[in-house]
C-alpha cells in the first residue's frame, strides 16, 4: 500500500532530521534554530499559496491550534535533543506511540486487537526498561547533565521534556487524519507552517531572542532539516489523506525513526551505552512487529 511506503519514509526522514537537529544545534541556539528553519521552510511552501485557499473557519482554526501544539512540541523536544544523546532521545520518542494509539481509539474511534494490546505492552515495557535501568539517571556520565548540587533533577526535567514532546506530537498526528478529510495536503501544510512561523516570530519578539543570521544561514544542517520537513510532512499528510489509513498503525511504523537515531548516535557522536537502548528499542520494535499483525 502507498500509504504504508509514505509513512516509512517518514519515519527514516524524521530520524535524519532529529540528528541533524543536534548538529544544528553546536552552532546556534534552540530558539534560532527553530525560527530560521521554520521560515526557510515556509519559503519552500510559498508556491503553494495559490491553492492553499478554500479552506473553511472551522478548519483555518483547527489547523492554528495544531501548529500551537508542535510550536510547544517542538520547544520542548530542541531542548531535550540539546542536552541529552540523540540515542536516547529517540527511544524517549517511542512513547508518542502509546499516545497516538489511545487516541486513534478514543477520538477516531478505531479498534486495538488482542496483538495490538500485546504490543502496547511490550513498548511500554522497553521504555520503562530504558527509564528504570539500574542508576541510569543518577550516574553521573557526559550524556545527561546533573544540577549545580550534583542531583539528577536537570537530567528528569529533559526526560520530561521529551515525554511531552511525545504527546503532543500524539495529539497532532491524530489531528492530521481529522483535518485530512477536508483539506488538501498542501492546504495543510501551507497554513500550518504559516501559523508555525507566527508563533515562533511572536516568541522571538517578546522573550528577545537575538537571532545570528549571518551563522544561521550558515549553518546548512538547518537547510537540512527545513527540507526534510517539508518532504517527510508531504509524504505524512498525504498518506493521512488516503482512506484505508490508520492512525493506530501508522504510529507504529514511524517508529523506524528511532532506529536511525540509534545508529547515528553510535556513529556521529560515539554516544556509550547504544547497545542497552537499542536492546529498549529492539522490545519496542517487537511491540510494533506484532501490534501489524
Amino acid at each position: 500500500m502507498i500509504w504504508i511506503i509514505l509513512v516509512l519514509i517518514y519515519g527514516i526522514l524524521k530520524g535524519i532530521r532529529d540528528i541533524s537537529k543536534k548538529k544544528a544545534l553546536e552552532k546556534n541556539g534552540v530558539v534560532e534554530v527553530l525560527f530560521v528553519y521554520t521560515l526557510l521552510s515556509f519559503i519552500l511552501v510559498s508556491p503553494a499559496a495559490a491553492g492553499a485557499g478554500g479552506v473553511s473557519g472551522r478548519d483555518m482554526l483547527l489547523t492554528a491550534f495544531k501548529s500551537f501544539i508542535i510550536f510547544v512540541a517542538f520547544l520542548c523536544s530542541f531542548y531535550a535533543i540539546d542536552k541529552m544523546p540523540i540515542s536516547l532521545y529517540g527511544v524517549l520518542d517511542l512513547s508518542r506511540m502509546v499516545f497516538s494509539m489511545l487516541l486513534g481509539v478514543i477520538i477516531l474511534h478505531e479498534t486495538l486487537g488482542t496483538y495490538q494490546w500485546i504490543g502496547l505492552f511490550l513498548v511500554g515495557g522497553g521504555i520503562l526498561l530504558l527509564k528504570y535501568k539500574p542508576g541510569f539517571l543518577k550516574k553521573k556520565t557526559a550524556d545527561l547533565p546533573a544540577d549545580s548540587k550534583g542531583t539528577d533533577k536537570t537530567a528528569t526535567l529533559f526526560v520530561v521534556l521529551a515525554f511531552v514532546s511525545a504527546f503532543l506530537n500524539g495529539v497532532s498526528g491524530t489531528m492530521d487524519k481529522i483535518l485530512m478529510r477536508t483539506m488538501t495536503s498542501s492546504q495543510l501544510q501551507f497554513w500550518y507552517i504559516l501559523f508555525m512561523l507566527i508563533y515562533y516570530g511572536l516568541y522571538v519578539v517578546f522573550t528577545k531572542t537575538k537571532i545570528d543570521w549571518r551563522t544561521a544561514l550558515k549553518n546548512y544542517h538547518i537547510w537540512l532539516i527545513a527540507i526534510l520537513f517539508i518532504i517527510a510532512d508531504k509524504c505524512l499528510f498525504i498518506a493521512n489523506g488516503i482512506e484505508e489509513s490508520s492512525v493506530t498503525v501508522m504510529t507504529l511504523l514511524k517508529q523506524v525513526s528511532v532506529v536511525i537515531m540509534i545508529i547515528g548516535g553510535r556513529i556521529i557522536y560515539k554516544e556509550k551505552d547504544t547497545a542497552y537502548r537499542m536492546f529498549c528499542a529492539a522490545v519496542v520494535i517487537a511491540g510494533i512487529v506484532i501490534s501489524a499483525l
